[in-house]
């Protein structure tokens, strides 16, 4: 599969995101905004929506029940050279499953996960799963 994005700064406060017939204001302001997202925050996002479709794709295989599903994310960023170090995750799930079908549904989305996979290459992802 090949996924496009196409992106345009709009002006010296912010950017635009395009994506089949989505768009999303991109924070490109060197003093930063609150109305959108700076590049790190839509990284964790992108992260988080893999999780959460990784969810959506192996609860039917699994005949996983869940009622809910809320993930909270955060980085580490160094200075010099400027990068990430760490992200750290918890995914709590709403769910009467058993704790080994939470870990197993842990595993698998970590497991299949596009760019889950890909973060952990570049840099350590550390993350729980637990029960609402």
């Amino acid at each position: 599969m090949d996924y496009k994005v196409h992106a345009r700064r709009v002006d010296a406060h912010g950017s635009l995101a395009m994506a089949k017939d989505a768009k999303i204001t991109l924070d490109t302001d060197l003093s930063g905004r609150r109305d959108a997202m700076n590049p790190v925050e839509l990284l964790l996002s992108a992260l988080a929506a893999c999780m959460l479709k990784g969810i959506e794709r192996v609860t039917p295989m699994l005949q996983f029940h869940i009622d809910g599903v809320e993930i909270a994310l955060e980085a580490v960023r160094q200075d010099a050279p400027p990068k990430l170090t760490l992200i750290r995750y918890e995914i709590v799930v709403d769910s009467p499953e058993s704790d080994q079908r939470l870990d197993l549904l842990h595993r698998n989305i970590l497991k299949y996960g596009t760019i889950s996979n890909t973060l952990r290459e570049a840099v350590p992802l550390e993350g729980t799963l637990r029960r609402a």
